[in-house]
């Protein structure tokens, strides 16, 4: 049975296309992929790539909103800034006044919209 076809490969794929990485055959399992096993053989693995970077944390977060968040509303920067803050996207280096750049506002804005968040606002 190919990986693409296996129940498990299809109901983990949202999850692995989301966190930007792929699943592979039980074949192509190398040292550093996830091995699953289903009903104790490994049809699958996972592969993990490029996971914890800035760029593919904005692209799930503009695949949600469905547009640029350069071009979302104050309300939207601020859901997606919460969204971001969620995943750990401001544990990255530089990542402040990365953000502020692709959404268009200053990294004081960045700031106001985290201290917001923490506050509970």
């Amino acid at each position: 049975m190919k990986a693409a076809s296996h129940p498990l490969a299809e109901a983990i794929q949202p999850l692995v296309s989301a966190i930007g990485g792929s699943i592979v055959t039980a074949d192509d399992i190398e040292g550093g992929d996830i091995t699953l096993e289903w009903a104790g053989e490994p049809p699958i693995g996972v592969r993990l790539v490029d996971i914890v970077s800035l760029e593919r944390l904005v692209a799930t977060i503009e695949s949600q909103f469905g547009s640029p968040l350069a071009d979302l509303d104050r309300a939207e920067k601020q859901r997606a800034v919460r969204l971001l803050e969620e995943r750990g996207a401001f544990r990255l280096r530089r990542s402040i006044e990365d953000l502020g750049a692709i959404m268009g506002v200053s990294r004081i804005t960045i700031y106001n919209y985290l201290n917001a968040i923490k506050s509970g606002a």
